[in-house]
């Protein structure tokens, strides 16, 4: 039995727009499930769960973006039923960015913004050798050094053994990909990084802006590869600002301000 792709099943009638996350390599769910209540009532955060993490972790997980994209695009098509954005962290974003064009491709509604976080933009080369003929303690290593894995989790190797297919699966799809044939695209792009993340920088932020033909924004938050974890109110608010929906959590206290956008 296959895992639901969308969770949770997009249901809130008073959100002006659907928010679809796409996590990192190996994440799932649980980083966006604050944001529900943290957006208020006008944007629905709901999460793409991939193979291979979660509820799904038994499933095989995609190791090409040719493989994911369309069945992720069909399980999606359901529920683009109003105004809708996507949004992916790392390797979800290139996961995102594709979702979008095949979207176009596909005559089916397009997004009204793509949000890219924490990944240089998808026509630029690498800046670090890939991961894949990595022994396991190796690739273990170099993961923990992006602070997106919980300690507990690497200090646990029975654990370890249960989570390692689908991480070392989402980084070969992260490491092999280049951008699949189909035009640019015509949404508009938010782009964000921290400024200490050693996977992207400010230049390779801005270059997102040569695949859209529609407006480009681009913000830098305080932190690492994974800024958006510790305290994801700014880069809340910013969304929000990009949507031009309100902000706010279930109590109806504002978010913080956000960075000023480039563009």
């Amino acid at each position: 039995m296959r895992g639901a792709w969308v969770v949770p099943e997009p249901s809130l009638d008073s959100a002006r727009v659907r928010l679809f996350c796409v996590p990192h390599a190996g994440g799932g769910g649980v980083m966006f499930r604050p944001w529900r209540d943290l957006l208020g009532s006008e944007v629905e955060a709901c999460s793409i769960v991939l193979p291979g993490r979660e509820s799904r972790i038994h499933e095989l997980p995609y190791v090409r973006m040719e493989q994911l994209v369309g069945p992720l695009f069909e399980q999606l098509r359901p529920h683009l039923d109003r105004p809708f954005a996507l949004f992916g962290h790392s390797m979800g974003a290139v996961v995102a960015y594709e979702l979008a064009r095949r979207c176009q491709l596909e005559g089916a509604p397009a997004p009204v913004r793509l949000f890219v976080s924490a990944r240089r933009a998808p026509h630029l080369p690498a800046r670090r050798p890939s991961y894949a003929d990595l022994s396991d303690d190796e690739f273990l290593t170099a993961v923990a050094a992006m602070n997106g894995t919980p300690a507990e989790v690497l200090a646990q190797r029975d654990l370890l053994k249960i989570f390692l297919p689908g991480l070392r699966g989402d980084f070969e799809l992260n490491d092999t990909y280049v951008p699949l044939p189909g035009p640019r695209l015509t949404c508009p792009i938010s782009a964000s990084v921290g400024d200490a993340d050693p996977e992207a920088d400010l230049p390779e932020i801005l270059a997102w802006s040569q695949v859209t033909t529609g407006g480009f924004r681009s913000r830098v938050f305080p932190g690492d590869h994974f800024y958006l974890k510790t305290d994801p109110a700014a880069l809340l608010r910013a969304i929000c600002d990009d949507l031009g929906v309100r902000s706010g959590s279930a109590a109806g206290g504002e978010l913080v301000p956000s960075p000023p956008p480039r563009g």
